[in-house]
């Protein structure tokens, strides 16, 4: 379950206040969220030497220990401080692997790469194609990683993919291993399941 905006808030008042429940809390309910960035972040040469799942532990393990460094209030801003951690554990990972790969005399090369340092994702909500843009509105990242998290295997694939990497119907197609109309198909399927699955957690 989503937790709302104010409840957001509440939670990181308690947790500054010393209440270590509260403070589970907010780190539990940010898990989905902090994974889907982090997906998006890994891109296709990356996944052979680093999991999502380790940089979404690291990163949750820097914000635990470094709580009292956060500032905020505010929903926006928590979120804005565990992408700022994600993105410099992220280039941290890449800097490590291309030192790594350079004292072994293969250097890492690519226009793509050097995209990828450039291009990690400063807004969830920027990265989703139409027609389920609408649905980033930023107070509902939260709300939409756990919803991501509630999709078929399938259905995660393509959107992370599609939306989120915004890689074309084409590449998408390719990594899967299905036709362009079958991977078509399958990204406005997930969209709408995706929308199905806000409006039943939205209220009334």
């Amino acid at each position: 379950m989503s937790a709302q905006p104010s409840r957001i808030r509440q939670l990181i008042s308690d947790a500054r206040d010393g209440d270590a429940a509260a403070r589970d809390e907010l780190f539990q309910c940010c898990r989905n969220y902090v994974a889907v960035v982090a997906r998006t972040q890994v891109e296709s040469w990356m996944r052979t030497k680093v999991d999502a799942s380790d940089l979404v532990q690291q990163t949750l393990l820097d914000a635990h220990q470094g709580f009292e460094q956060f500032q905020g209030t505010e929903e926006g801003e928590w979120l804005a401080w565990l992408k700022q951690i994600l993105a410099h554990n992220t280039q941290d990972f890449i800097r490590r692997y291309r030192t790594a790969k350079r004292a072994v005399g293969k250097e890492v090369s690519g226009d793509r790469q050097t995209e990828s340092r450039a291009g990690i994702l400063e807004n969830l909500r920027e990265s989703i194609d139409s027609p389920s843009q609408a649905l980033m509105a930023h107070e509902r990242e939260l709300e939409l990683a756990d919803a991501i998290s509630r999709l078929s295997p399938d259905h995660q694939e393509v959107i992370h993919l599609r939306s989120l990497q915004r890689l074309s119907f084409n590449e998408v197609a390719e990594r899967m291993g299905r036709s362009r109309p079958a991977t078509q198909m399958l990204w406005f399927r997930a969209v709408e399941k995706l929308e199905e699955i806000l409006k039943e957690n939205s209220p009334e």
